[in-house]
């Protein structure tokens, strides 16, 4: 009889969840309408949450309720598991702004979070984090703060040299299809080329 052996399969260690992407205000009364934001990986409650509350449960006291809008998030499970105990989870259309977080810890109070959108890039997301976890503000909702950074970042790249024919037209070449209308917003004048 002949003896097979096996070579033993390799231990795998367990992978570490990543952490939480997150700024939060200081400590102290806060004013705004945000105490911070969060920028997940990706738009899975199951995965992200618990990264979260990893950071946020030895500084607010167990996190024991979510509340998020179902717009932005495609599977909203009633019962998250966490290390160590289970969120409870909540949605809500027309009361919570699709872009905010709601956290509740049993006893000690709420705390609303800018949800940044995961495939926000980088810079954007360091702008909305910075801006959501300021002292003094923001006093704009969650989707204002986004919509805002948005418009800004439209405008920089707005700010581009200009190719050769658009600065035929700038320089009063125009076409005879295109018009350049001068618009207000917000106490700024901008061109408005090819209404």
């Amino acid at each position: 009889m002949s003896a097979t052996l096996h070579q033993p399969l390799p231990q795998h260690e367990p992978v570490a969840a990543p952490a939480a992407r997150l700024a939060l205000k200081s400590d102290g009364p806060s004013r705004g309408l945000l105490d911070g934001a969060w920028w997940p990986r990706s738009r899975d409650l199951l995965s992200e949450l618990p990264a979260l509350t990893d950071v946020l449960d030895p500084l607010w006291g167990r996190i024991t309720r979510i509340a998020v809008n179902p717009k932005y998030w495609p599977v909203i499970p009633h019962d998250i598991p966490v290390d160590g105990h289970v969120v409870k989870a909540g949605w809500f259309t027309p009361e919570i702004d699709p872009h905010k977080l709601l956290l509740l810890s049993y006893g000690t109070g709420r705390w609303d979070l800018l949800v940044i959108p995961p495939e926000t890039g980088a810079e954007s997301a360091a702008r909305l984090m910075a801006a959501a976890s300021d002292y003094d503000g923001p006093p704009l909702t969650a989707s204002a703060l986004i919509t805002a950074d948005e418009a800004r970042h439209a405008v920089s790249a707005a700010d581009r040299p200009l190719d050769r024919d658009e600065a035929w037209e700038y320089e009063g070449g125009a076409s005879s299809t295109s018009a350049a209308v001068p618009a207000q917003a917000g106490g700024v004048s901008r061109l408005i080329i090819g209404m």
